[in-house]
């Protein structure tokens, strides 16, 4: 079945041919606009809706994906996505609200969302026959690209800012990628690796840029799609559900809303969810641009701990700032105070977040002060990788434990004399 009509600048509309084992196409030759696969809706209802397998992971929507299927079966190269969705009662009671999940992309093979990008670009490079791919990261990206690299048998080459975290840097490593740390910023490192790519014919995953990376991401919205908007909220009269992700470079939440679109567009989805996208305050160039209203997103010097969202110029800011703006959400910006804070009190839900995903919280705690939500609002939280990556801020958002002597007197000095000492 064709179900791939091409791609679409996202800025001037102009349109390039598809070909499964056609050459690399990342932006629009005219301005460099980010891409968008156009799905042949048509084609796909003529055949009667998609129906989707059995298979706990992205692959089940093969349907609805610009790759043919990949292969790799029985590797952690298909067991991407299907992420669990929890229901944390603390988090419900501490705020209140009626509604709220969290979606848990830390249970990825690599631990963190861009599994998802990366598994579908691995997908395209070898439908073209790409040995090598590329990426530039601060950790997750990378990670991403090197471990589902390795489990197909491709090789991974990764440009990290040599400032990443070091648990980051480790996973790129143990997957036998090729990594270049480099003496300055992931915008650096973003320009090297796309210089790196054209020298030496690689194919670029870099996010937002390569028009893969988001329709990977896509697939976290079918299932948000499918787990709370088509089930837990079927039979309520609430109110859309209302989506806070973190945003970096944009393309996650381009993604997402790549998705809930498709959707859409084959009558599959009643409401489209509102989009609300959560910046931190030292790296708010998107977020700039929409409390200023307009399009235009100039560059920051990025400043924050949180590493993964850290960037100067987003790859994918104009589609990133549509996703909130054409769906009635909006954009929030959070200091790293209340990202700690929001690490803390996902943890206390038994949730382990790094800094970016806790960042999505601490938007949701922000937009019910500042009245952008209600409690009464389904809400639906995305942190998309685990405090394991970042162990260094986790350790800020805690009190450190304390050190004692190995006796009970010991203990009852730390706990209190009014604390009772039970088994149970």
């Amino acid at each position: 079945m064709r179900k791939i009509l091409g791609f679409r600048c996202s800025l001037c509309g102009s349109e390039y041919d598809y070909r499964p084992g056609g050459d690399a196409i990342y932006t629009c030759a005219r301005d460099e606009g980010n891409l968008d696969v156009v799905l042949d809706y048509r084609q796909i209802l003529k055949e009667g809706r998609p129906s989707f397998t059995d298979e706990p992971s992205l692959w089940r929507y093969l349907p609805l994906l610009p790759v043919a299927d990949p292969g790799g079966r029985d590797t952690p190269f298909r067991s991407v996505g299907c992420t669990p969705i929890f229901t944390p009662p603390y988090l419900k009671k501490s705020l209140g609200m009626r509604h709220l999940w969290v979606k848990d992309e830390s249970f990825n093979p690599t631990a963190s969302f861009k599994d998802r990008a990366s598994a579908v670009v691995v997908a395209r490079a070898r439908e073209i026959e790409t040995r090598v791919v590329v990426t530039a990261s601060t950790g997750n990206a990378g990670a991403a690209l090197a471990g589902m690299a390795a489990s197909v048998g491709e090789e991974a080459v990764i440009f990290a800012p040599r400032r990443a975290p070091p648990a980051k840097i480790a996973q790129l490593l143990i997957f036998g990628a090729r990594v270049l740390l480099v003496e300055g910023n992931y915008d650096e490192a973003t320009d090297l690796s796309l210089q790196a790519a054209r020298e030496f014919g690689w194919y670029c995953r870099n996010t937002g840029y390569n028009p893969f990376t988001a329709e990977g991401k896509k697939t976290a919205a079918f299932e948000i799609w499918e787990a709370v908007c088509r089930g837990a909220l079927k039979n309520d009269s609430s109110s859309p559900l209302c989506l806070f992700i973190p945003v970096g470079d944009g393309n996650i939440i381009s993604g997402v809303h790549k998705g809930f679109k498709d959707l859409q567009a084959l009558d599959l989805l009643e409401a489209m969810p509102r989009l609300f996208g959560v910046q931190a305050e030292g790296s708010a160039a998107i977020a700039n641009a929409y409390f200023a209203g307009t399009e235009e997103i100039k560059p920051v010097a990025a400043d924050t701990l949180a590493d993964s969202i850290s960037v100067n110029k987003p790859a994918d800011g104009v589609r990133a700032l549509r996703a909130a703006a054409q769906t009635g959400g909006a954009y929030l910006t959070v200091a790293d105070e209340e990202i700690l804070s929001a690490i803390a009190a996902l943890g206390r839900a038994g949730i382990f977040a790094e800094p970016a995903g806790a960042a999505a919280y601490a938007g949701l705690v922000k937009a019910l002060k500042e009245g952008l939500i209600v409690q009464d609002d389904p809400v639906l939280v995305l942190n998309t990788g685990s405090g394991l990556k970042d162990t260094g801020a986790a350790r800020l958002a805690v009190t450190e434990a304390p050190v004692i002597e190995p006796t009970l007197s010991a203990v009852k000095r730390i706990l209190g004399r009014r604390q009772r000492l039970t088994d149970g």
